[in-house]
């Protein structure tokens, strides 16, 4: 498959859940990837399995919630590299204490700069590579929260992601003129490590039931691969098996 060859793809949150799916599907397509995140170690396993079956990686670890972190990534693509054609910022997280009863200040900075800035900092360090270009594809993973409000995720993760959603609309009515499409990317449940910080345990059989990162991942290669007079806005992908439409179902009963 080389659909996306001669593209670099710039991933993030690429070690693990759906930035590595994302990864592992832009590199079977043909892309280059760089893979961010702040761990090392995951990083190098994905890269590892991408070099194996034939395709090129490139390791840069980085806080993604620190600006000058994220613009050296941004530096090495630009002098290394010397385009980005698809930016995946992926990257999220999310706390065991996330109500209003429990959150605290460095909870709230948590939330705030894993889910919003990060993106932000990525969309801000990755423009003038692609207007250089006159072309672009920005992905970022947003989630269910960002569009319905619910007591599950939490106010600082639903407001992190409400804010990441306005930002894909804003870089579309600005950045269109200049060749550029970004997708706010709305998962429902998706069985990645995150699921390990909600205050319930989620049982294997819902995890089961879950979407899968590789089905977000499939996705996020459909789109990047999507001809440059297309975007996609904005776009949900969830469980067949809704786990709160069937509790509302169950309470009708």
């Amino acid at each position: 498959m080389t659909g996306l060859k001669g593209k670099t793809a710039w991933v993030t949150g690429a070690g693990s859940g759906i930035g590595e799916a994302a990864a592992l599907a832009l590199a079977h397509q043909g892309a280059d990837v760089v893979l961010s995140g702040r761990r090392r170690a995951p990083l190098e396993d994905v890269a590892a399995r991408i070099i194996a079956a034939g395709g090129i990686a490139h390791v840069q670890p980085c806080d993604l919630m620190v600006p000058e972190q994220v613009q050296a990534v941004a530096d090495f693509i630009q002098h290394k590299l010397g385009r980005l054609d698809i930016l995946v910022a992926n990257a999220g997280l999310n706390i065991a204490d996330r109500s209003w009863a429990k959150l605290n200040m460095a909870g709230a900075a948590e939330l705030l700069g894993g889910n919003l800035n990060s993106a932000f900092y990525c969309i801000i360090a990755t423009l003038p590579l692609m207007r250089a270009q006159h072309d672009g594809t920005i992905i970022v993973t947003a989630s269910m929260a960002g569009r319905f409000i619910t007591g599950l995720s939490g106010p600082g993760y639903t407001a992190a992601k409400h804010g990441v959603v306005a930002m894909c609309h804003s870089v579309n009515m600005e950045e269109c003129v200049n060749g550029i499409r970004c997708t706010a990317l709305l998962p429902g449940e998706v069985a990645t490590p995150i699921l390990d910080k909600r205050p319930n345990p989620v049982s294997p059989e819902d995890r089961a039931r879950m979407v899968q990162s590789e089905d977000v991942g499939d996705l996020i290669r459909y789109i990047a691969g999507l001809p440059p007079h297309v975007v996609i806005n904005e776009v949900m992908i969830c469980p067949t098996w809704n786990r709160g439409y069937v509790a509302a179902l169950e309470r009708k009963i």
